[in-house]
């Protein structure tokens, strides 16, 4: 065989290997083989060659290239002619891999057809041992991707041809082998789920088959947003049924130590699926990245260890005590080298291995929380089905924890607050100094530092340090993409002025790849990064580049909608904007965590709580004037009014409940809270003398407003990974549910009470405009809602309010409208007073005020979203982070000003 396709580009000739150098000679065979014994225009071949606008005298290129190429392959060249309007490569079925693999499957197919599914196999199986890796692997320009992408699908096909064959020889543990890992590459290709799960299910495997099914379904949820296709489905409740034991012979429940043992499991396939995604999404498994290399000091008795990002998992793993502190200038990789050694932690982990968590250091404050109760409470924000204890044991986090089954992989000391450093280094050498497994990065500058002033070192940990990115290595990273001659001013300097300001500022991998992304393409020039002779302004100029870079507007492909491309909706001078003003909301919070529920902080105290307050005050108002005209509207606006005024300016902030929609199960808790709302409707519609009619309409309905919340659950998924977009929709699920309930219950009591109420007087005063029995009643009925709510600050003032409000005395209603328009008026007033009390309501008020005046997009977490898949943030559990630290810090310094209200 002469021509290989089926991996990385490979030509032989006499039994050696021929290497391509250059790029365009690369790119222009690749074509040519793709199509081979067919013509390629010379149109074609600028397209394969130019990903960008190509030069005026492209034509004559492609010529000088195919003459280079020929020469380059000897007598192999001669397959090259020159036909018509282009060139066609010849080539014969044994001399070009592609052609002996499709030569492969056809035969495997035929001898299917002829029932010979032995012969079939042993035909696919030969076509499939001639792949080495995706078509065309570290070589895909825009214009190949999609002809190497087709011949990807021919693979994947054949694989699922073979499994099926195999399937019905009986093969199934073969079959469960190859597609346990292939569904792995794969994780959305429905038909490889659905015989793997066969696969499983005839070797009694139904557990299994079933989380499978689980995990398919979420992706595709997640990421396509549909759901499983029906023969999956049916094939699923297949599954079920032949698991479920009959009645006659019920199987026990499973044991505590069982439970547990399947949370860790879905911990590590959760921590797997986040960290891979988002490692795919940053690129950095690219074929040619920039090599991370560290190096640690010496110990008595022992060589000094160095090593790279690939032997870094050998190197922590054979630690006699399993503890590492990385450390780095800003810009070095130390998160790279923390997340790649968490991601290759997992791939060797066995199954009673404690499971690498990641997590940034930036929301821990060691003097009010212990680490071991923080770590828990992040396992559970990031996965709250782990609280569910019928599914995974009683406080599963927190074993988890405690039980050393977590190692805790703790990314950026250094962004810490100052003035916590020194406690978070003392609380981790305290609670890890039993020899407990920890990976901890920072700066070298803080480190040294944080030790020098507390004098507290994790004495058995290893502490290692990620070297300078080497001139020649970052030269051949700029280099790789785009060609060497755009680079070569820029090489041409880093070789003669090795302490230059460009050779600093290029010695960290974050300022190589910024110096990539904004000038590796035209219009960009790299030479103007010799103009400059400082290297910090060189250091700004390269993170100035790096938003408007990731924002260009490039032509898009058609089929492609404008308006939810991601190079498409937004400009870069929005995107500085909006990114900006979030940046220095980070800065002024101290924080490195982009929370959506914590966007509130962005608006100054007095204006968020004077927001809400108005909000609430509008509908009583109309609630009041409706009653009895302007006077009792100012008693009903000012007490509901200043009431959420007071619960939002002093009141703890909310935090979102991790729930989703369950009806499993919940027939029992229904009965129950069904019947308490039952009796708090009696009660109210007795207490306002109500007919005996509407006293049961009450029960009914506030039973039904009771009950319908025991359908909001924990999930029961552990080995989902919640997300700002999950945590968001799942929150506002609770709280809209919430507001409903107060909407409907209260509005109709309120309408009612206005028009049928007996309007019996108990103990009057002022005249009879006001009874305090009512006052008492009203009082103490707010102080349950607010306390219900948010505790003890809401309690007291809605307490008041209820005093003030409710004792209020007016004359019945006059005409069917008014009770209407007052329930309605009441209801939405409570609702909303609800609604701002639960963190979706109140990221909604805010997140309003901010778009409105322009600091924010009106579809923020769509603009996150599209962020993170730009690489301008990253994602990390249920919140965004920037990119880099560095980054965020640039931001919130060029964009400028303060937060106003």
């Amino acid at each position: 065989m002469r021509f290989r396709i089926l991996g990385t580009l490979e030509v032989q000739a006499d039994g050696s290997r021929i290497t391509l150098p250059s790029p365009r000679q690369q790119r222009a065979l690749a074509v040519l083989l793709l199509n081979a014994n067919a013509v390629v225009p010379v149109e074609r071949m600028i397209d394969a060659l130019w990903e960008d606008e190509p030069p005026a005298t492209a034509v004559k290129q492609v010529r000088n290239c195919v003459s280079a190429l020929r020469g380059r392959l000897g007598e192999l060249g001669e397959a090259i002619v020159t036909d018509g309007p282009g060139y066609r490569l010849q080539a014969g079925a044994s001399e070009l891999d592609v052609l002996r693999f499709r030569r492969h499957v056809a035969a495997a197919r035929a001898l299917a057809g002829q029932a010979k599914l032995v012969d079939a196999v042993e035909e696919i199986r030969a076509a499939l041992l001639l792949w080495r890796g995706p078509a065309l692997d570290g070589l895909r320009t825009t214009t190949l991707a999609g002809r190497a992408v087709l011949l990807d699908e021919q693979r994947a096909e054949a694989v699922e041809l073979g499994a099926e064959w195999r399937l019905r020889l009986g093969e199934t543990g073969e079959v469960v082998r190859e597609l346990t890992e292939f569904c792995g590459e794969h994780p959305t290709r429905e038909l490889s789920h659905l015989l793997l799960m066969r696969a499983l299910a005839k070797e009694g495997r139904y557990a299994e088959a079933s989380t499978l099914f689980h995990g398919l379904r979420r992706r595709l949820a997640d990421e396509l947003g549909v759901d499983p296709n029906p023969d999956l489905r049916r094939l699923h409740e297949q599954i079920l049924a032949e698991a479920t034991p009959s009645a006659a012979d019920p199987e026990p429940e499973a044991p505590p130590h069982h439970r547990f043992d399947r949370a860790v499991g879905e911990l590590a396939e959760a921590v797997t699926w986040q960290w891979r995604a988002e490692a795919e999404l940053r690129a950095l498994h690219r074929p040619q990245p920039i090599r991370l290399r560290w190096s640690a000091a010496p110990r008595r008795g022992k060589p000094a260890r160095r090593g790279d990002l690939d032997n870094i998992a050998g190197t922590f793993t054979a630690l006699p005590v399993p503890q590492l502190v990385v450390l780095g200038d800003p810009g070095s990789g130390k998160s790279v080298l923390a997340l790649m050694l968490t991601l290759e932690l997992l791939r060797t982990r066995t199954p009673d291995a404690p499971v690498p968590v990641l997590l940034s250091l930036a929301s821990w404050d060691p003097r009010r929380e212990h680490l071991d109760s923080w770590l828990a409470a992040r396992l559970a924000d990031n996965h709250p089905a782990l609280l569910t204890a019928r599914e995974y044991g009683t406080d599963a986090p927190t074993r988890l924890v405690l039980g050393g089954h977590v190692v805790p992989v703790l990314d950026g000391l250094d962004e810490m607050p100052a003035d916590l450093r020194v406690a978070a280094l003392d609380a981790l050498d305290q609670t890890m100094g039993a020899g407990r497994s920890l990976v901890l990065t920072c700066r070298s500058a803080e480190y040294e530092q944080v030790t020098r002033e507390s004098g507290t070192v994790l004495a058995a940990a290893t502490v290692v340090r990620l070297e300078p990115v080497a001139r020649q290595e970052a030269i051949t990273y700029l280099a790789a993409r785009h060609g060497e001659d755009r680079w070569l001013p820029v090489a041409d300097r880093l070789r003669r002025e090795p302490d230059a300001a460009l050779a600093r500022v290029l010695r960290t991998p974050l300022m190589v790849d910024l110096a990539r992304i904004g000038y590796g393409r035209p219009p960009a020039d790299p030479a103007d990064l010799l103009a400059t002779g400082d290297a910090a302004a060189l250091e700004g100029q390269l993170l100035d580049s790096f938003v408007p870079t990731a924002y260009a507007q490039v032509p898009q492909p058609p089929g492609r909608n404008p308006k939810t491309s991601p190079s498409g909706r937004y400009t870069a001078e929005q995107a500085t904007r909006w990114l900006g003003f979030l940046a220095r909301h980070l800065e002024r919070t101290r924080s490195r965590d982009l929370a959506w529920w914590q966007l509130y902080r962005a608006v100054p105290a007095g204006t968020r709580s004077g927001l809400v307050g108005v909000l609430v005050a509008l509908f009583f108002v109309v609630t009041g004037w409706v009653d009895d005209g302007p006077v009792l509207a100012a008693i009903y606006g000012l007490s509901f009014g200043g009431a959420a005024y007071v619960t939002h300016r002093f009141g703890r902030p909310p935090e979102p409940l991790r729930t989703e929609l369950r009806f499993a199960g919940a027939a029992r808790k229904f009965a129950g809270r069904f019947a308490i709302g039952a009796a708090v409707g009696v009660l109210l519609g007795l207490g306002w003398s109500l007919a005996a009619g509407l006293v049961v309409l009450l029960a009914v309905v506030f039973g039904l407003v009771f009950a319908v919340h025991v359908w909001l659950a924990k999930p029961v998924d552990a080995s989902r990974v919640a997300s700002p977009r999950t945590i968001l929709r799942n929150e506002r699920t609770g709280a809209i549910a919430l507001a409903l309930s107060f909407l409907v219950s209260l509005g109709l009591f309120d309408g009612m009470a206005f028009a049928f109420t007996a309007n019996t007087r108990f103990l009057p005063v002022f005249g009879g405009r006001y009874d305090l029995a009512l006052a008492i009643a009203g009082g103490l009925a707010g102080a349950l809602f607010g306390f219900s709510m948010a505790r003890g600050v809401a309690a007291v003032s809605y307490g008041v309010a209820g005093a003030v409000a409710g004792g209020q005395v007016f004359p019945p209603a006059t005409n069917p409208v008014a009770p209407f328009v007052v329930g309605v008026c009441f209801g939405i007033g409570i609702a909303l007073a609800v609604l701002v009390t639960r963190a979706w309501g109140n990221y909604f008020v805010h997140h309003l005020w901010l778009a409105a005046t322009g600091r924010l997009p009106w579809r923020l977490v769509h603009f996150l979203d599209d962020a993170h898949r730009r690489g301008v943030l990253r994602q990390a559990g249920g919140v965004y982070q920037f990119r880099h630290a560095r980054v965020q810090e640039r931001l919130a310094e060029v964009t400028g000003g303060r937060l106003e209200g």
